[in-house]
């Protein structure tokens, strides 16, 4: 445990250490939630809403199928017209 003090304007800062290991910076935005025994301060991160379907576990999938087929150059093209992209698109 580490020991934080209250300081003027009810703030505290951060210990280095914590700062590092959950990446934490100026301006970014942690949520503080109440349990039993006190509170706990978790980072988040705030996506703007017309991102959120980046975030989705459909998208991810699809992002990392993506990501694999570019590092098994796993693709088509280039074409030399629309017939030979549609050919490929049906295999």
């Amino acid at each position: 445990m580490t020991l934080v003090k209250i300081k003027q304007h009810h703030q505290i800062t951060l210990p280095r250490e914590m700062r590092r290991k959950f990446s934490v910076s100026v301006g970014d935005y942690v949520a503080i939630e109440e349990n039993k025994k006190g509170f706990l301060i978790k980072p988040v991160a705030v996506v703007s809403p017309d991102q959120e379907y980046f975030y989705t576990k459909e998208w991810q999938k699809a992002e990392k199928e993506a990501s694999k087929d570019i590092i098994e150059n796993n693709m088509g093209g280039p074409f030399k017209n629309a017939k030979d992209l549609i050919k490929d698109l049906e295999k």
